[in-house]
């Protein structure tokens, strides 16, 4: 019997241990967003003029219409058959109607009608057309190709907009390198009628050469790149009239490197709203402009800083309230929304707090009410909020700590809420504005069971500048307090980021699950310069960049030592881009803190990042020339202690790869040892299959210099 109960228990034990599986690297980078990735309904969204929803299966082999006590199905076979085409799996699609839909397939815009089972072609394009803009009420399309801007319509795949026979002049797509909210360079007008459109001239900005390999012999591809203190883009906005074919443009006034940022339209379709940024970005203007003739009209508002203003938000016209906009602004040290009248005359401040506004989701059904997503003062958490008009009535909508997104019924009384926290992976549920869940539309279960999970916490420290800190700690599932571990510090640092949330792992890409079962602490802080935690807390970096934001990874640092278990005798420090910087910083100015660093595609000098960025947070280089000196890496080299490896993608047009050469140059110079590796033919970041290339170097590099892990 004694035998057969031992025999009994090491059978159960070694069940328990084949049922516990390890992360492997690879599997944890490539299966991050696919395996291992909560559930979630691809293209889930409301179907107009019902409290219908639809949703696209996960095989992608058809479209799920959830009408409450029953579902239908529209297979890929019925889309195929309603439009004679041979598609192998739906595609994205948009609900215009409670029986219609459309989609974009190969060189076409085309429609589908449930009821009658029956595509209509929409609107025709070139082919290589890049930067849609398709406008499905007026079936309008504009598109790009090179520098070129085109429209097309049914029957008509392509209309010259503007034809730039000089290749510094580019036209349709967005301008200031993605800043100030700029995400694309075509603006259809309500109406259809009209087509604003961004147009740069690049003349006076410098090329900057990029090498590529695969040709034989090597060839120079160049990008344009306007470097902090040099000459930057020239920047209009013109209105093709699509009836005459005929263009007009803005007859904006001010510096001719000034930035036009969050154009916007007025809904009776006759003016333009630009938001008029000096260079020095210290100064906005709200301006209006008649989209008729170009004319300047007025300047409704304006807002200046000291550090700087930055506007992300274009104006938002209340549907019901031609006379009436909102406008986003941080003017009282947080993004809250503004009500103004159609002349610029502020009726009330809508949203108020030390939290901030992220997006406005739209208006009740009675009109009178908006919502909004937001954060909670921690930062952590997002939620939706909704006011009056008038700014009164204010209230947190009701739902659990996490982070939300939200859709809006087009009845304006329902919401689709879709969250994840710590807890749980990630839950859809339908709500009313109360919060009430009507009913939970999807739960997903946590795709790593059966895997060895570190633990996640969520913690907050002290900054020697006054605000508490976010902090990640992550640990092995087989910790233990009495034992010591080594420490990997990850670090981004820099504005309109933030890496720790109160989502499903907190925000932490599974390699530092992998790095913490190997026997390591994995630790994060949120510092001073980072997103969403309100403007003061962003700007104390301005002409200082690295300076506030190493002080609070230091504070992190001295919490790490009041932990018995954190062998702060062996650290590393890990980060790119800005956190490239922030860790070569930490390394050169801080030295002897870690025993090595790792850092991806760092800044190292601010005159050599791009102007639009780089001003707004360090002015010019002339202006600021102790800044500039100070968190000039190249004069700190000497200071080096430890190990450290730079990692350039050879290819990088966000931060050149002039970063990094500058920097091993000094190195050389200086007679210090350090380590260099490029990724040939990446750009900003590393992605794909060589991904795992990239993080088994990092990880090795690393565990070089600290050791193995605790285990």
């Amino acid at each position: 019997m004694k035998n057969l109960l031992t025999f009994c228990l090491l059978v159960f034990v070694f069940g328990l241990s084949a049922q516990t599986m390890q992360l492997t690297l690879s599997d944890a980078i490539l299966k991050r967003g696919s395996t291992f990735a909560p559930d979630r309904l691809a293209n889930l969204q409301w179907i107009p003029e019902t409290n219908n929803f639809a949703y696209l299966t996960s095989d992608r082999q058809a479209i799920m219409i959830d009408q409450g006590k029953a579902m239908s199905t529209i297979t890929v076979d019925h889309l195929n058959k309603g439009c004679q085409l041979d598609l192998k799996r739906f595609p994205g699609i948009r609900w215009v109607d409670a029986n219609r839909f459309y989609f974009h397939h190969d060189t076409a815009y085309i429609a589908y009608d449930i009821d009658k089972n029956q595509g209509f072609l929409l609107t025709p394009h070139a082919r290589g057309a890049a930067n849609a803009d398709f406008l499905y009420k007026y079936n309008q399309l504009a598109y790009t190709m090179d520098n070129d801007l085109y429209t097309a319509t049914i029957g008509i795949p392509k209309t010259t907009v503007k034809d730039n026979t000089d290749r510094n002049t580019v036209s349709g797509q967005a301008i200031a390198r993605y800043e100030f909210g700029i995400g694309k360079g075509t603006f259809w007008s309500p109406n259809g009628e009209h087509l604003a459109f961004y147009e740069k001239d690049e003349t006076n900005v410098a090329d900057y050469p990029l090498l590529d390999i695969n040709a034989t012999p090597g060839a120079l591809r160049t990008t344009k790149y306007p470097m902090a203190g040099q000459k930057s883009e020239k920047a209009k906005v013109g209105i093709y009239h699509r009836m005459t074919r005929q263009t007009v443009y803005l007859k904006t006034t001010g510096e001719e490197d000034q930035y036009l940022t969050n154009l916007g339209w007025g809904p009776e379709n006759k003016f333009v709203y630009i938001a008029v940024v000096n260079r020095d970005q210290n100064r906005m203007w709200l301006n209006q402009y008649n989209a008729q003739t170009g004319d300047f009209v007025k300047t409704l508002f304006q807002e200046k800083h000291d550090k700087y203003v930055e506007p992300e938000n274009p104006v938002w016209f209340l549907p019901n309230n031609a006379n009436e906009f909102l406008w986003m602004s941080e003017r009282d040290g947080f993004m809250h929304v503004y009500r103004y009248d159609k002349n610029g005359t502020l009726l009330n401040q809508v949203t108020k707090g030390n939290w901030v506004t992220l997006d406005i989701i739209g208006l009740d059904n009675t009109g009178k009410k908006l919502l909004v997503k937001g954060t909670d003062e921690s930062g952590l958490n997002q939620y939706a909020y909704s006011v009056n008009l008038d700014g009164s009535n204010q209230m947190q909508i009701p739902g659990k700590p996490g982070i939300h997104s939200f859709s809006l019924n087009q009845k304006g009384d329902r919401l689709i809420d879709s969250y994840s926290s710590l807890e749980e992976p990630y839950t859809i549920n339908m709500i009313d504005l109360e919060g009430k869940i009507l009913r939970t539309i999807s739960t997903s279960k946590n795709k790593m069971e059966g895997y060895a999970q570190p633990t996640t916490e969520l913690l907050q420290i002290k900054s020697p500048g006054g605000p508490m800190l976010n902090a990640r700690m992550i640990k092995p599932s087989h910790f233990s307090a009495e034992k010591e571990y080594p420490v990997v510090v990850y670090v981004y640092g820099g504005p309109h980021a933030q890496m720790i949330t109160n989502r499903w792992g907190a925000g932490a890409p599974l390699w530092m699950h992998y790095l913490a079962e190997e026997g390591y602490l994995v630790f994060t802080v949120d510092n001073r310069g980072s997103a969403n935690r309100g403007f003061e807390f962003e700007n104390t970096i301005h002409r200082r960049l690295g300076t506030p934001e190493m002080e609070d990874q230091l504070a992190g640092v001295e919490y790490l030592k009041t932990l018995p278990y954190a062998d702060t005798n062996r650290m590393a420090v890990h980060g790119w881009s800005y956190g490239g910087f922030m860790t070569t910083s930490l390394m050169l100015r801080h030295p002897g803190v870690f025993k090595a660093g790792v850092a991806g595609g760092p800044v190292t000098d601010w005159k050599y990042y791009e102007a639009m960025y780089g001003e707004r947070y360090m002015d010019r280089p002339e202006e600021n020339e102790e800044g500039y000196k100070e968190n000039r890496l190249m004069n700190h080299v000497q200071n080096l202690e430890g190990d450290l490896l730079l990692i350039h993608g050879t290819v990088d047009d966000v931060v050149v790869m002039q970063h990094n050469l500058a920097l091993v140059k000094a190195f050389v110079d200086a007679g210090v040892q350090m380590d260099f590796f490029p990724y040939p033919m990446h750009p900003h970041n590393v992605r794909g299959k060589d991904r795992v290339h990239l993080m088994e170097k990092v990880i090795r590099y690393m565990v070089r210099s600290i050791g193995e892990g605790t285990k």
